[in-house]
């Protein structure tokens, strides 16, 4: 019964392979930053609908954010095939746009087979990745809470399960002191040296943090003119840490250093965060599923090396709320955010990954949807391995 599913559900998204390769070339042309998305959000809810799927935007606050929803038989679980689509400044660098190709076709794919099976099938538009923090929204707003399972794919250089990523956030440091002429810098406040000295006590601390934790940081402004002792500096830093925990240690670190400058020189402060994306935690079964179906495609599929170095990403924080996946699919031999990579993400070949992308993430929706006994393993395993943060934690509430 499976072999007759996988292909049907095969064959359906070959009769839209065109389609879907015009959708990916037609996000290519039109690239849109984070929170701009609406060429996007309307090409995408636009196929979704002539496919079946019921859709409805402005999900969570965020007007290019949507949801689209297929049902089959009553019960069962609620799969959520998960969508970027946001752009960097120099194009799809990022390969966005094939990513929300795949998860438009792997809907097409199980909307072939869905009503025979019991559940629901969801396609979340997730906005700003790439800063803004589209799914730390969404978990923050509850959007997960009724979701059972989520997935997506990311264009790479390598096929990949089970890579994992870091704790990540950034902060804004405005420093305010008192302006005085440089021949009478004792009359001032120099807020340059608050600055300069927060970087300092950074680095006086770096022993004292956890292991993998990483902090870097520039200067945005330290003044405007040499013989003028500033009365404003700013600054920015990145954090990262291995779990949350740590990323918390090294937070509150930064913040010393902070309190120390001001203590030292007499500023102000003040300090704005971005959105905390966590780390991530890639359950085993599933990706498993994801390999077993790539493989059949003709891919080879690795696992990560035990000292591969990891970015971030919001799909982190779904993979705290369901069991989740975001295995990784190549398209070319060249690194993501290059100008490389951006012109690879609309090449011929990458159109061709992509249609074997829609097919494995549809193949695996199928099997989970299918499979009471794989539902309950997948969420055995996400209990067994996935850590507990409160809300405050997470920064989603401050009580």
């Amino acid at each position: 019964m499976s072999e007759i599913m996988y292909e049907r559900i095969s064959k359906k998204i070959d009769s839209a392979s065109e389609e879907i390769k015009a959708l990916a070339l037609s996000l290519h042309e039109h690239p849109e930053l984070a929170f701009q998305e609406h060429f996007a959000c309307e090409a995408l809810t636009e196929i979704l609908e002539k496919y079946g799927y019921k859709t409805r935007k402005n999900i969570a606050g965020m007007d290019t954010a949507f949801i689209g929803e297929a049902k089959g038989r009553e019960g069962g679980p609620v799969v959520a095939i998960l969508a970027e689509y946001d752009a960097l400044p120099m194009g799809h660098a990022c390969g966005h746009n094939l990513i929300a190709a795949m998860s438009i076709g792997a809907a097409i794919g199980i909307g072939e087979v869905l009503k025979e099976l019991c559940g629901r099938v969801l396609v979340i538009g997730t906005p700003a990745e790439e800063g803004g923090g589209g799914k730390v929204i969404m978990c923050r707003e509850g959007i997960f809470q009724k979701v059972d399972f989520a997935m997506m794919i990311h264009p790479h250089k390598r096929n990949l399960i089970q890579r994992g990523g870091l704790a990540v956030k950034h902060l804004k440091i405005e420093y305010f002191g008192k302006p005085a002429h440089g021949t009478r810098p004792e009359e001032g406040i120099n807020a340059l040296s608050s600055v300069i000295h927060t970087f300092h006590f950074m680095d006086a601390q770096r022993a004292l943090l956890p292991f993998k934790s990483n902090v870097n940081g520039y200067i945005i402004e330290g003044g405007k003119a040499s013989n003028v002792i500033p009365e404003y500096a700013s600054c920015e830093f990145c954090i990262r840490g291995d779990i949350v925990k740590d990323l918390l240690v090294v937070e509150r670190a930064l913040y010393r250093a902070i309190d120390t400058a001001n203590l030292l020189f007499g500023t102000t402060s003040k300090t704005e965060a971005d959105l905390m994306y966590t780390e991530r935690y890639s359950n085993r079964l599933m990706d498993e599923t994801y390999k077993s179906h790539m493989e059949s495609l003709g891919e080879i599929v690795e696992y990560p090396e035990p000292n591969m170095k990891y970015g971030s990403s919001d799909i982190g924080n779904v993979s705290l709320e369901v069991p989740t996946i975001q295995p990784y699919l190549k398209i070319c031999d060249c690194d993501t955010h290059t100008h490389e990579f951006a012109e690879a993400t609309k090449s011929e070949h990458a159109m061709n990954q992509a249609i074997k992308g829609a097919k494995a993430l549809a193949m695996t929706a199928y099997d989970i949807l299918s499979s009471e006994e794989l539902q309950r393993k997948i969420k055995e395993e996400f209990k067994a391995k996935v850590p507990f943060y409160s809300r405050k934690e997470l920064g989603y509430t401050t009580e």
